[in-house]
């Protein structure tokens, strides 16, 4: 972050300080005490089992400077700013960073992606390729709500060049907060999915919410949309005569994907078309949807300056940076395990199960899913979970474990598809699904780990590396 006293964090914040106002925040702004460094400013965040309150004693020891706090602690060793809410003050302090920053003579480029898949990736990818070109901040992980985003922000100092957000919603209004703090210069809107129908309702409230992006960027803003998902297409009149840029495989796509495959790992392969140009693109990442996720990437920096050559040339080196997403390893047994178990919801289970069963073909081994439940689908989360399970059986796989009761409806579509019973388990947890694995699995076989991240289910790829 840049360097800022107290009395002016307060002053941005609306906040109070019994003292210290003379003091500067020079290191960072974390919500962590266990991240805590020197010049730091700590954010007490109150949870439903921790409370960022109690632990103001440990951030001082660590080298934090200053608190933000929603009512003081006393004898904390430490300056206490105090505020009404320090989520919304830690939104306030990123949105006034960011209006700063905005002010330079050469301020940073703000890129908001959304969408019920792929943000991450493209997230990722997007950052591979401006880092060609100077400072790219962007999350790691899924740092994309009203705690996330912000801090992401504050990261920014005068030398970046963009700052990369990845930008989530479980419910109405969510991009509207985040786009206050961060109005975006690119929208980016990649699809509209099942996702968070608890919060939402439907899918038409689901692409209402997206459109909130495009709605809320900058005057002068871009909206960068994927022409092959009708509802993300049909967001345009929303940009409200701002400019649009279209991606994907049709021909009214300004930047387009053609000779679309993957090689014989599985990884996606494509030829870029950008603007009257053409170029091979072979991605490290697994599966084809995430030619989409590139597409976009592509599109932005593209925008951004960046030419075609170099945008394929940086695409084709990049990397996943984001833990339990794709991330794709052999064991010593020969195995080769696919960890997405970050996140799941019907779109993104249906992408990973078409990866495992072209990576099983390539390999010419079996292909095994173990998967969890997706939470927050609403009152038909039972019916998503079992065409999940029906949809597995459609693409080959060989072996299904379903991990935890509330994943049992997807064990009940794999059979109702006609999936042979013997290859059809259900497991109570991750121990139950491990013990599992180390009976069946052997070399050649590809497996998929995948749940909502709340089920922790990567931790079965972590017990099967200890067992190495």
């Amino acid at each position: 972050m840049i360097d800022l006293t107290i009395a002016q964090i307060a002053a941005a914040v609306d906040g109070t300080v019994p003292g210290h106002e003379g003091a500067t925040v020079s290191g960072g702004v974390v919500t962590d005490s266990r991240r805590v460094g020197p010049g730091d400013l700590f954010v007490a965040v109150g949870g439903a089992r921790v409370d960022g309150h109690d632990y103001l004693g440990a951030a001082a020891e660590a080298g934090a400077v200053a608190a933000l706090v929603s009512r003081e602690v006393p004898r904390a060793p430490l300056a206490q700013i105090v505020v009404a809410d320090t989520t919304r003050a830690l939104g306030d302090l990123a949105a006034a960073v960011l209006s700063r920053l905005r002010k330079n003579a050469r301020p940073p480029v703000v890129v908001g992606v959304t969408g019920s898949v792929g943000k991450t990736s493209t997230k990722d990818l997007l950052a591979a390729v401006l880092e060609t070109c100077g400072e790219v901040i962007a999350p790691v992980g899924s740092y994309n709500n009203e705690i996330g985003l912000p801090l992401t922000v504050l990261r920014a100092t005068e030398n970046t060049a963009a700052l990369v957000l990845e930008m989530g919603a479980d419910a109405p209004g969510n991009l509207t907060y985040l786009t206050s703090i961060a109005a975006p210069d690119i929208a980016v809107v990649l699809a509209v999915g099942r996702a968070h129908l608890d919060g939402f309702g439907d899918i038409g409230a689901v692409a209402r919410a997206k459109a909130e992006l495009v709605q809320n960027m900058r005057a002068d803003g871009v909206a960068v949309l994927n022409a092959d998902d009708a509802r993300v297409a049909a967001m345009a009149p929303d940009a409200a005569g701002r400019r649009t840029v279209f991606f994907g495989t049709g021909g009214d796509a300004q930047v387009r994907a053609e000779q679309i495959g993957t090689d014989d790992q599985g990884r996606a392969r494509f030829t870029l078309h950008l603007r009257g140009q053409a170029h091979p693109v072979q991605l490290t990442l697994y599966g084809l949807h995430q030619v989409s996720n590139a597409l976009a990437a592509a599109a932005v920096a593209y925008e951004l300056g960046v030419g075609a050559e170099q945008i394929a040339t940086a695409l084709g080196s990049a990397s996943a940076r984001s833990p339990h997403r794709m991330h794709v390893q052999r064991s010593d047994a020969g195995v080769t395990i696919i960890d997405d178990a970050y996140n799941a919801n019907p779109d993104s289970m249906r992408a990973a199960l078409r990866s495992l069963s072209q990576m099983a073909a390539g390999s010419g081994g079996r292909a095994v899913a173990v998967l969890g439940p997706m939470r927050e689908l609403g009152p038909d989360s039972a019916a998503e979970h079992e065409a999940v399970g029906a949809f597995a059986v459609q693409v080959g796989v060989d072996r299904l474990i379903a991990v935890a009761e509330e994943a049992r409806p997807l064990a009940t579509g794999a059979l109702a598809a006609g999936m042979d019973r013997r290859e059809v388990q259900r497991a109570s947890g991750v121990s139950e699904a491990v013990a599992m694995l180390r009976r069946y699995l052997r070399s050649g076989d590809v497996m998929l780990v995948k749940a909502s991240n709340g089920e922790q289910l990567w931790r079965v790829v972590e017990a099967l590396e200890r067992a190495r």
